[in-house]
């Protein structure tokens, strides 16, 4: 079992925490609020997403990097590039 099915539930309710936040920043732009409160909210949106991401890679590094039951190099090393790959894209 992934880490991600293992941790569904905190996982999707950070997802609809996050959709809340889009929701409001979305009512925000139709209400023309100002440029202050816009920003606020975008802040807390990209906090909030990069919070869920943190936690995705820190299970990712738990359980398919740094797990003493991975006794294959060839599997440790098949999760260090998954990681390496997502950082890449998420860093561009």
């Amino acid at each position: 079992m992934g880490h991600t099915v293992r941790e569904k539930a905190k996982l999707l309710g950070r997802v609809r925490r996050i959709r809340g936040q889009v929701e409001a920043l979305e009512r925000a732009l139709e209400a023309e609020k100002g440029c202050s409160e816009i920003l606020h909210q975008i802040a807390a949106v990209r906090g909030a997403m990069n919070g869920l991401m943190t936690q995705v890679i820190e299970d990712h590094i738990q359980t398919h990097i740094a797990n003493p039951a991975i006794t294959s190099d060839a599997e440790r090393s098949k999760g260090a590039d998954e990681l390496i790959d997502v950082i890449r894209a998420y860093l561009k």
